[in-house]
């Protein structure tokens, strides 16, 4: 092949991957729900984030006391059939799981700006249309049917769990709702009973 025709064959090739590039579907775009549903937001975003970030009462010297917070995976439930509850994998050898075997109360916070939603929208993650909620309430260890829909709802969206040191005895948690904060428009944060929070429908409604 000749110096013209690769250079013909370059030129082509560019002009195709332009071409297919522009026809490429948009990013999916997240359709949260109306934020006069305070309950179904809540519940929208708890399913939405895979990781939240945790707040214990610290056991550690030099913050004993003192809140300390720490970044942690999550799922409620495998994709599209979330539950509300957020299940964590935990080991002992963890500082925030040491924390929790002294007082097992903490916090649970999740935003959209942990998903593409905040960006494509260009909301900053502090404005209060990026929807972030936060948990009040307290971890507990869970066991059998509980333990393995646990399993499966957390191995399904963090498979590399699978993968982590058997040696580090890892056990399974949820996080049990006492209290649920939403922050998802202007006017202040509102709050959403655990009643409330779970009789929530995740999915829009079908006329």
């Amino acid at each position: 092949m000749s110096a013209s025709t690769r250079a013909a064959c370059v030129l082509l090739l560019g002009l195709l991957w332009t071409s297919c590039g522009s026809l490429r579907t948009p990013p999916h775009r997240l359709r949260i729900p109306p934020h006069d549903q305070v309950a179904r937001v809540a519940r929208f975003v708890a399913h939405q984030c895979d990781w939240a970030s945790m707040a214990t009462v610290s056991t550690h010297p030099p913050v004993v006391g003192r809140p300390f917070s720490n970044a942690f995976s999550v799922s409620d439930g495998p994709e599209g059939s979330g539950t509300g509850v957020p299940y964590l994998y935990l080991t002992r050898m963890e500082i925030s799981v040491q924390d929790l075997q002294v007082n097992p109360e903490a916090s649970l916070s999740m935003s959209l700006a942990q998903t593409d939603y905040c960006r494509l929208q260009g909301f900053d993650p502090q404005s209060p249309l990026c929807a972030h909620i936060i948990l009040s309430g307290s971890v507990l260890e869970v066991n059998g049917t509980e333990a393995e829909f646990a399993k499966k709802s957390l191995f399904s969206r963090h498979p590399e769990m699978m993968e982590w040191p058997s040696d580090h005895d890892w056990f399974f948690c949820k996080f049990n709702i006492t209290q649920v904060w939403v922050l998802d428009y202007f006017g202040g944060v509102k709050t959403v009973s655990p009643e409330e929070y779970f009789q929530a429908s995740l999915h829009r409604k079908q006329h």
